[in-house]
């Protein structure tokens, strides 16, 4: 169940954005607004394998900003969720050094709504 987008500039991908939240969606539409090239969910992580090499855990970055060479994950979980999400960022940044990634988390996009005036309901 994919959010409806708006026509892009910016989106640099092939295929149309399906946005999971409409967090997600208001940070493209910023993202867009300014001009700054992104993409969606572009790359999927293994973090970790089972003896087979058969993927046991993964981690999907929200969006891919090519001109910073930065990822970006938006979290609007409750607080004591973002604890797991937080781990998956520390395996990522140990197996994949050279991977610079940004966690954005519901109080930074909550003030991000207020100065831009975006609905991030949802």
């Amino acid at each position: 169940m994919g959010l409806e987008s708006p026509l892009f500039q910016a989106y640099r991908g092939s295929e149309p954005p399906r946005f999971a939240s409409q967090a997600e969606l208001e940070c493209a539409k910023v993202l867009d607004y300014y001009g700054v090239p992104w993409e969606y969910e572009p790359r999927t992580f293994v973090l970790e394998e089972d003896a087979d090499g058969r993927i046991v855990e993964a981690f999907t970055p929200d969006f891919y900003l090519p001109d910073q060479d930065l990822y970006v994950e938006l979290t609007v979980m409750k607080q004591s969720l973002v604890t797991r999400k937080n781990r998956k960022l520390r395996k990522l940044r140990a197996r994949y050094p050279e991977i610079k990634v940004k966690l954005f988390y519901k109080r930074d996009l909550e003030r991000l709504a207020q100065h831009f005036h975006l609905d991030l309901a949802s």
